[in-house]
């Protein structure tokens, strides 16, 4: 599988970015592929030109037009054009749908998203321990990314969703724009020595593995269908088994546990019309598609 390591630069995610990018494209369609243009009509510097587009791209709120050019998504203008849903990105429910589109990419996922999310079963996220784990992953890969990319898109990964603090527990300045912390996906659980050469203590992490009431039943639809037409687009039946565990499934991204992803699958077909509907007996748990729905409907229904 080939992964995307590279494109953020060194910066995570910030609150201006996403509607920025769609208000320049909007004057200039162009305006991704000429970085010098960019950085006068955006105010920021080369390095952050490409780390805007590198979120817009992957949380897929623009997309590559033609050889030059780069379009807002329907995804993208539905939520930050002016009159879009959440224009200044203000809503919860927004920061969930950004995490699940990096998420759930399918073409070139984002390495760390992909990796910890899916294939990370550990009870704790120790950054040595990640990376080691990571570097035999990719022990036959060609090319083989270097330690050093491997380490600063981890770390990047870690400050999307947990905010640096500094000695006295302040939150840094540069990290106050990572609208991803509020999620509280990721949580600090204390420490652990490194097995690195330097055997120094290294934060640890874990994801909290909780019910999220801030993820609506709208909210959990539009994904659970998103998962549906991306991973299973020909069938019209999708095992429990495969939501509550299965590959970029809303159980593995949003972290649920079972309880709570079979409450919310309870309430599919008085949500739906009867379009999807829960099967649950003694040996049958799955979800049945009676019939298609439209997505930018369903992200319409979340506001």
């Amino acid at each position: 599988m080939k992964y995307t390591i590279s494109g953020h630069e060194k910066f995570s995610l910030r609150y201006p970015w996403l509607p920025k990018a769609i208000v320049a494209l909007n004057i200039n369609p162009c305006i991704f592929s000429d970085e010098d243009q960019a950085i006068v009509e955006m105010g920021v510097g080369k390095n952050m030109v490409r780390s805007i587009k590198f979120w817009a791209t992957s949380t897929g709120v623009i997309e590559k037009n033609g050889t030059n050019g780069y379009v807002a998504t329907d995804f993208g203008k539905t939520l930050f054009n002016e009159d879009g849903l959440d224009p200044y990105l203000e809503d919860i429910k927004t920061l969930w749908l950004l995490h699940w589109n990096l998420s759930v990419v399918n073409s070139s996922p984002l390495l760390a998203w992909d990796f910890l999310l899916n294939r990370w079963h550990e009870p704790e996220i120790s950054p040595s321990f990640v990376l080691k784990a990571i570097l035999e992953h990719l022990e036959n890969a060609d090319p083989k990314p270097s330690e050093t990319t491997l380490r600063d898109h981890l770390s990047v990964f870690i400050h999307t969703y947990f905010p640096t603090r500094g000695n006295k527990g302040e939150i840094k300045e540069e990290n106050l724009d990572s609208p991803l912390t509020e999620i509280e996906l990721l949580q600090k659980s204390g420490s652990r020595e490194s097995i690195d050469d330097t055997g120094k203590l290294e934060p640890a992490y874990k994801f909290r593995r909780e019910e999220k009431t801030e993820i609506s039943e709208e909210l959990f639809l539009f994904c659970l269908y998103d998962f549906i037409t991306r991973e299973y687009p020909h069938e019209s039946t999708i095992a429990f088994r495969e939501i509550a565990h299965g590959h970029n499934s809303p159980g593995q991204v949003f972290k649920l546990p079972e309880t709570d992803i079979r409450h919310r699958l309870e309430g599919l077909a008085e949500l739906t019309d009867g379009y999807l509907s829960y099967i649950e007996s003694s040996n049958i748990q799955q979800v049945r598609k009676n019939n298609d729905l439209n997505l930018i409907q369903l992200l319409e229904q979340i506001y």
